[in-house]
C-alpha cells in the first residue's frame, strides 16, 4: 500500500493540468468559493458563540 501511495505522489505532477498563462484578469465580483468560505466562517462563529452561551448559562451558579 505504501508503494502505491509513493507512486501516486511521484506521478501526480505529471498528471497535473498545465499552469495558467500568466495573464491577469479582472474580477468583477467574488467567486462562489469566496462566498461559500464566508458562509462557513460566519456559521462557525455563530455556532461557537451559541454553544459557549449555552455552556455558561448552564454552569453559572444561581444566587
Amino acid at each position: 500500500m505504501l508503494r502505491i501511495a509513493i507512486a501516486l505522489l511521484i506521478a501526480a505532477p505529471a498528471l497535473a493540468a498545465a499552469p495558467h498563462s500568466g495573464v491577469v484578469g479582472t474580477r468583477s465580483m467574488p467567486e462562489l468559493s469566496d462566498i461559500a468560505l464566508f458562509a462557513c466562517a460566519a456559521f462557525g462563529v455563530w455556532f461557537v458563540r451559541n454553544r459557549l452561551r449555552a455552556r455558561f448559562r448552564r454552569d453559572t451558579p444561581k444566587d
